[in-house]
């Protein structure tokens, strides 16, 4: 049970009382980042982003070096129990986050069989979606990690899995329409690749030993927005999040466009779905239109609504434009969102503090060699309209 002490006069402790309700630090708007550093984040990087206006954190720990092959996990290959002294350093890292003022989702990057991408050495880990036993071990991975973090205050809500994408080796391609991804995941009911089920295994590993804590779901095919237009009904436990991610076209906001010989633009035509496409204001707001009709068919308030991840290269000449018609869109809906990302350590394609421009060869002599060079950080054309944003909802 999730409890706050009283102080007592003279500075002892005495009688124990119910801990604040976490669900109510979601009942009006909140804005934040996205940290998935190689490295747990120090104090001065929390109060960085505290000082622009952040009220949470999203943090990712699945790349923190450990002694074991999987951080906190030991190995997700199979799964025996979390590993001490890395859930020492997850508590650690969530004191520097609480004392800087910032709530925090704990967000696995990877699950027993479902290692990320990035740390599997590029392919795609479908076990978790294809072998049942799995998925008891991705509960009992909850379950440890939900009974160890309970109590801790910085704690606003625990993030079950990372995109997750069931379809990826399941015969749905992106570019298939609603109608066919619902006949899709209708056949997929009761199967491993069924995620609103594994989500309510999960969920009850969770709630077998914290009845409290926020719980937010990432939605289906890597957490795109167009996915809820074939997810099922919300779940029964009233305080669950539901969050989507926001990169698309992804083709004109990643890497890969800015590497090409003429990249693609913002406004612009750019190739999604199949067909060539008008992206424009208009439209990025009709794509985020998915998750919001699907909450109102489901009586799911706005204010349970994240938008977990959104963003595109900060080289990018379009960048600003994007990220203001992509704010523009989810704050109408007054959803909570947080921008990917804060500072990362080992990419700074999204860096937006950094500016347009590209980084200085001694950055790059500094990482060859292992050795730190701090970046020179201020105000610019985009990171404004996050920045912007982020000191007007603290006011």
């Amino acid at each position: 049970m999730r409890v706050a002490l009283l102080a007592c006069v003279f500075g002892t402790w005495c009688a124990a009382a119910p801990a604040a309700d976490t669900i109510e630090f979601w009942n009006t708007p909140r804005h934040g980042a996205n940290s998935f550093n190689g490295a747990p984040p120090d104090a001065a990087y929390f109060r960085a982003l505290r000082g622009h206006g952040a009220t949470w954190v999203r943090l990712g720990f699945g790349k923190w070096k450990s002694r074991e092959r999987d951080f906190l996990f030991g190995n997700l290959d199979d799964y025996h129990g979390l590993v001490e002294e890395d859930l020492a350093t997850l508590r650690a890292t969530l004191d520097l986050a609480h004392a800087a003022g910032l709530k925090v989702v704990v967000t696995p990057l990877s699950l027993p069989g479902a290692r990320a991408t990035q740390l599997n050495g590029g392919k795609f880990d479908d076990r978790l979606w294809s072998d049942r036993r799995y998925w008891h071990q991705a509960a009992a991975a909850w379950r440890d990690l939900a009974g160890a973090l309970e109590d801790h205050p910085a704690i606003a809500a625990y993030n079950l899995l990372n995109e997750p994408a069931p379809e990826r080796e399941g015969g749905l391609a992106e570019e298939d329409g609603p109608q066919i991804m619902r006949a899709w995941y209708a056949k997929q009911r009761g199967g491993t690749r069924d995620l609103p089920a594994l989500y309510e295994l999960l969920l009850a590993a969770v709630r077998s030993v914290d009845a409290l804590t926020p719980v937010m779901l990432d939605g289906s095919f890597y957490a795109a927005a167009f996915a809820w237009t074939y997810w099922p009904v919300k779940t029964k436990d009233p305080r669950v999040l539901y969050a989507y991610h926001m990169y698309e076209p992804w083709l004109a906001t990643s890497a890969k466009n800015v590497k090409r010989e003429v990249p693609y633009r913002y406004p612009g035509v750019t190739p999604f779905g199949g067909a060539d496409v008008e992206w424009n204001a208009q439209r990025v707001a009709d794509y985020l239109q998915q998750p919001i009709d699907w909450a109102k068919r489901n009586g799911v308030p706005m204010n349970r609504l994240v938008a977990g991840e959104f963003g595109c290269m900060r080289t990018w000449v379009d960048c600003p434009r994007y990220l203001e018609d992509v704010l523009t869109a989810l704050d109408a809906n007054r959803v909570h969102w947080a921008f990917y990302s804060f500072r990362e350590d080992v990419w700074a394609g999204m860096d937006y503090e950094l500016g347009a421009g590209k980084l200085p060869w001694q950055y790059w002599e500094a990482v060859e060699k292992g050795q730190p060079y701090e970046l020179p950080r201020k105000p610019n054309p985009v990171f404004e309209p996050i920045r912007r944003r982020l000191l007007l909802s603290v006011k």
